[in-house]
This record gives structure tokens, sequence and C-alpha cells, in this order.
């Protein structure tokens, strides 16, 4: 029998509706979790045990009345530290917020309380949410359970973490590089990466800003493909204001077997080189839906060209968080592009003409990109959806040294820069597309490897549905050794 601690969020839920634990009981056992593992792995940075514990009291007290707060009752969680939750500090990792406490909830907290859940604690992050390793000078440095002197990604790697060991049951994200499908890929945990909009990220800022970013998304992480279908359906929806004018209604997905999908596999790309490791996983993966009747192509491409999208990707993304510059830094990086050859194509050459571009140059950007959503639209006629990796390479050592465009990874014997792997966060989520990080099996050296499940524009539950398909036919969640 599969033990508490992993079982997952449904399964949970449903065992204290029946009363085969008690809420209060079932928190205990996730503290003791932490008190036990956390210590070494550093993955939940912030806590409110006793008021948990005063929520699993309320939350027994409601059920001996009958009353089922909602799917999550009584389900210990823990939630990114970048989400508001009252009392706890909201810091992204950045020492000149470290004494700053939220006076609210994010929308994202709210409604997983209203579903019921019992929110104990926060998960590491790294500093501005920018890094495939989630380390910072206020908490320090989170390790993979599969290997603690890796990384476990980020920027949700302290929430991967804490899915992988047992110390939480279900999670939420937020993920603008990849910071769910990444973490959840290193750490054989699931990740769902929803279409842009459909889930406000309303309280998961710095500074009290209220609007939302362009491709910033949040998301629920578990460790399963069905948690990830409760998670979506507790945090999807407008905020206050948006549901004035809109609800959201999601497209069911009434395929039931893998045998009915039309698949294009992508394993590799010139523009970011895959790891063997990584390929024979997913070139396994397609053999096996190859085995079961599904269509499969390793040929079938959206109608653009790679390059283009990772430079469009890189322009975008860092247009989009270029807003976090003080005064001083946008006017040295002004200084620095203007100094910038025009033939310089390098990561730092592209990111910085990015952190000072005129609107006008994002909008014939922005009118790129929609030419190319046009041919996703086109591409998703004929094909269901698209296997790609999460990342270039299973989980790398910790690296903290210079700047993250500095830094460089092994993949296939070769030094390569760390930001190349960034093509695979962008391929879907330039254009707005659902990318579901599923359990792909193991390296030869015993880590995690993901894949990539990306849909059409709110094609959300397709790519749940397959997802749970392949949980049930190929690969669920295996916990790291040692974490019985």
């Amino acid at each position: 029998m599969t033990a508490l601690h992993y079982r997952t969020a449904k399964q949970l839920a449903a065992l204290v509706r029946k009363r085969g634990i008690g809420c209060r009981e079932l928190l205990e056992h996730h503290l003791a979790r932490v008190d036990r593992f956390n210590p070494a792995l550093n993955a939940v940075v912030a806590f409110d045990r006793e008021g948990a514990r005063r929520r699993a009291d309320e939350a027994d007290a409601a059920l001996a009345r009958g009353e089922v707060w909602g799917p999550l009752h009584g389900v210990p969680m823990t939630i990114k530290e970048s989400f508001d939750m009252v009392g706890l500090p909201t810091t992204w990792g950045l020492p000149e917020y470290k004494d700053h406490k939220a006076s609210s909830d994010a929308l994202a907290v709210k409604r997983f309380r209203a579903a019921g859940a019992i929110l104990y604690g926060k998960t590491n992050v790294p500093q501005w949410l920018a890094d495939w390793q989630s380390y910072n000078p206020i908490y320090g440095t989170t390790n993979n359970p599969w290997d603690v002197s890796r990384s476990p990604g980020g920027s949700s790697g302290g929430s991967a973490v804490a899915l992988a060991v047992g110390m939480a049951a279900i999670e939420g994200g937020s993920d603008i590089g990849a910071s769910i499908r990444n973490p959840a890929h290193y750490c054989g945990v699931y990740g769902h990466k929803p279409t842009w909009g459909i889930c406000s990220p309303r309280g998961q800022a710095l500074g009290g800003r209220v609007s939302g970013a362009d491709i910033a998304v949040v998301g629920p992480m578990a460790r399963s493909a069905d948690d990830l279908a409760l998670g979506l359906s507790v945090m999807a929806g407008p905020d206050e204001v948006d549901g004035e004018g809109w609800t959201l209604t999601l497209k069911p997905e009434k395929r039931t077997k893998l045998a009915e999908f039309r698949v294009a596999m992508v394993l590799d790309d010139k523009v970011a080189e895959v790891d063997r490791t990584v390929v024979d996983r997913l070139q396994a993966l397609g053999d096996f839906l190859g085995r079961q009747g599904a269509t499969v192509s390793d040929r079938a491409r959206p109608a653009f060209d790679s390059w283009e999208v990772q430079k469009l990707y890189v322009a975008l993304l860092r247009a989009a968080t270029s807003g976090r510059q003080p005064d001083a830094v946008f006017a040295r990086n002004q200084e620095l592009a203007r100094g910038l050859r025009p033939d310089d194509e390098s990561y730092f050459a592209r990111m910085t003409r990015a952190n000072v571009m005129h609107h006008r140059d994002w909008l014939a950007l922005n009118e790129k990109r929609n030419q190319m959503r046009l041919a996703w639209h086109a591409f998703f006629k004929e094909w269901d959806l698209l296997l790609c990796p999460a990342a270039s390479s299973a989980a790398f050592p910790h690296d903290h040294a210079g700047e993250r465009h500095e830094r460089l990874v092994t993949i296939n014997n070769k030094r390569v820069p760390t930001t190349d792997q960034l093509f695979w966060a962008g391929y879907s989520c330039l254009f707005y597309l659902p990318g579901t990080a599923v359990p792909n099996g193991l390296t030869p050296d015993g880590l995690p490897v993901g894949v990539q499940i990306v849909g059409p524009q709110y094609g959300d539950l397709r790519c749940l549905r397959f997802a749970r398909l392949l949980e049930r036919a190929w690969q669920g969640f295996v916990p790291p050794p040692g974490y019985a």
C-alpha cells in the first residue's frame, strides 16, 4: 500500500471524508516529515504551523457537523514563496524584502483555502524567480532529493522537492521560463503551465503590483495527473474584476485511450541540443505510444524556424521582466545596449536590448508572435498534441558562480550555456499554450527525466487527460530513494 505521505491529494481528501484519518492527524504527519527531511533539503522556508493546526482543528469540527469545505478538505499543502500568504514573508529571495510580510492572501491561496486545503508554509525560490536553481541570500540553497549535490530546478524548486519527499500533497507554482515544468522534470513530479490568462496571478507579485505580466502564469504542481486537474480547477478562473465580464469554460477532452491521439514528437533541436539520456527516454515513450496504436510523428512541426522562436522568446521574455529594473539599472542597460555590435546575438546582448526596447519595437515582435500563433493553430488542426523535452538535461550540479548567462551545463559531453535550454520553455509558453511536465523515467545515473506535453491554446484538459493516460499505462510518480 502507498505510504500516507505519498498518496495523492485526491486520495487523502477521500480518506479524510471517510473518517479514515483526522485533518489534524494528517497535518501532524506531514509536519513530522518536514522535521525529518527538510533540514537537509531546505525546501520549506517559511512556516505557519500554529495557524495550520487551528485550521486543521476547524476542519475536523466542520466534518463532524457534516460540512465539507471542498475537494481538498483537510489536505496539507505548501505554496511557492512568491505567493502572498497572511503573516508570512513574500520576498522572492531578495534581501531588501526580507522583512516584508503579506497582509492578505494571494487569490490562489484564497482559492486553495476555500477548497479546504490546510496551508502550513511556503517553499524556496531563486532571487526574482529567475533561475533553474533555487537559492537566495535569505533562505539559502534547496537541494534535489535525488542527489543533494544537484539543483531541484527553479524557480518553483522548493515546491517540487516538497512534493517529491511527501512534505506536501499539492502545490501552487508560477512559470514564465519553465519555472513549473523545469523543477517537475528535475524532481520527478507533475507540473502544469496553464494557458496564459486562465489563472489569475493576483497576489503573486512584489511591491503591491496587481497587473499580470506577459507570458507569465501561475499553475498547479502535484504527484499525479489527477491532482493537476484538481489543482487547475481550484486555481483557474478570472479575478473579481474580470469575473464581471467573463467566465472560463475549457473544452472537455473526450478521448479515453492513447490510441485515439495524434502525437507529434520533437526529441531535439539545433537551437538547444538535448542530452542523449533525455532523448533516449523520449524515444522510448514514442515507441511505446506507437505500440499502443497512437499516431506518432517525429517530423511534424509548426511552420516556423526554431531560431526565430528562440530570438523572439528571449526578447519578449526580457521585455516582460524589464519593469523590475530600478532607474539606475535601466540607464546602465541603455548605455550597454548602445555599445553592442549589431551582429552580437549572444544571450547577454539579446537580453540587454530587450531590457530597454522601445514599445514600437515590442509591437513589431508581438506581431511576429501572433503570426506564429496562427502557425501553431494550423498545426493543432492536424495534430492533437506535441511532446518535447522540458529541459535539455536532467538536474545539474549546484552552480552559483557569476551571472546565470555565464554558467555552463554539460550536454552530450559538451559545455554549453545554461540559457540555451530556455528554448524548451519558450517553445510553448511564448505562444500562450498549455504545457504539462510529467515523469518519463530515469537516466542511467538514476536522475528523473520528464516529458513536456504541449497542447493548443485552451487545450489544458487535453494535456491533462493525456498525462493521466500516460500515468496509468507508462510512468507515474516514483519517490526518490531514502525518503520512505
